[in-house]
């Protein structure tokens, strides 16, 4: 590794473009540098243990979410925002993006969505725990919580899931925290994960590629302001809506183009 630091940094000096110093540390690396399969599912279930045993935790978080032109324009669409979680069965996430501001609180009992930008917001019985909320937001209302893979309480198996190929890249850093860079591929998507070194093995930053679309968008958040127990944030999981908010059926609020990954003007295109 050490040749390869001093090969790009001798590229560096001689004005290499970034890319061009990218693809040199691509051949530079040998494979048995990338290996260590063991290590990265050993750093992988340390992490998930991890996150399974707090049963209190907040964070906040910057996001982005890639989307590709039909004329091949790579565009990304940036959001930040907050989770709070009381495990079993408590959540409350926002998002905030250029067009949209959005709220989502779970009691255990009752699921709310709130468009902060409309004043607007609905509500679903969905009783049971995180997981089962994850799960039915992601397959049926088709609105997953940030880094919901993380947050599950057997995420080790659901990031597993398929995985055909599993790396431990040495180390990185994410926001000043030096982390494990672990690479898993499956046969749809490539997944990438910073996991801070040390006691409190926390996700710092995830990363989706999706094969199957033309150009590999991606789907990233960076986590920041980590906390735990009685460190967390005590957020009242309770729903109040805001004056003046308007109550609508869920098919109503689906149709909400403001409460969507996408902007209004964006439209879909084919497969």
């Amino acid at each position: 590794m050490t040749k390869v630091v001093r090969t790009l940094g001798k590229a560096a000096s001689a004005g290499v473009p970034a890319l061009a110093m990218a693809l040199l540390a691509g051949m530079a690396v040998s494979p048995s540098a990338m290996a260590g399969a063991a290590e990265a599912k050993e750093l992988l279930k340390a992490m998930s243990t991890y996150m399974a045993g707090q049963k209190a935790l907040s964070f906040e978080y910057d996001a982005n979410l890639e989307v590709v032109t039909r004329d091949k324009q790579k565009l990304a669409l940036a959001s930040s925002g907050t989770v709070a979680l009381s495990r079993p069965d408590k959540i409350r996430a926002t998002r905030a993006g250029g067009f949209l501001n959005t709220e989502t609180v779970f009691d255990g009992k009752t699921l709310t969505l709130l468009g902060k930008n409309k004043n607007i917001y609905t509500q679903v019985d969905i009783p049971g725990s995180i997981d089962h909320l994850v799960d039915e937001l992601k397959d049926k209302y088709k609105r997953p919580l940030p880094a919901a893979d993380l947050l599950l309480s057997n995420s080790y198996d659901e990031l597993m899931a398929g995985v055909i190929d599993v790396k431990d890249l040495g180390s990185g850093v994410i926001g000043g925290t030096e982390c494990d860079h672990l690479a898993l591929r499956k046969k749809e998507v490539d997944l990438q994960i910073w996991i801070a070194q040390g006691d409190r093995p926390y996700p710092c930053r995830y990363v989706i590629t999706s094969r199957l679309v033309a150009n590999a968008p991606q789907y990233s958040i960076q986590i920041r302001n980590w906390k735990t127990g009685d460190d967390s944030a005590a957020d009242a999981f309770s729903f109040k809506a805001p004056p003046g908010a308007k109550q609508l059926d869920l098919k109503d609020l689906q149709k909400m183009k403001d409460m969507d990954e996408l902007p209004g003007h964006f439209v879909i295109g084919g497969k």
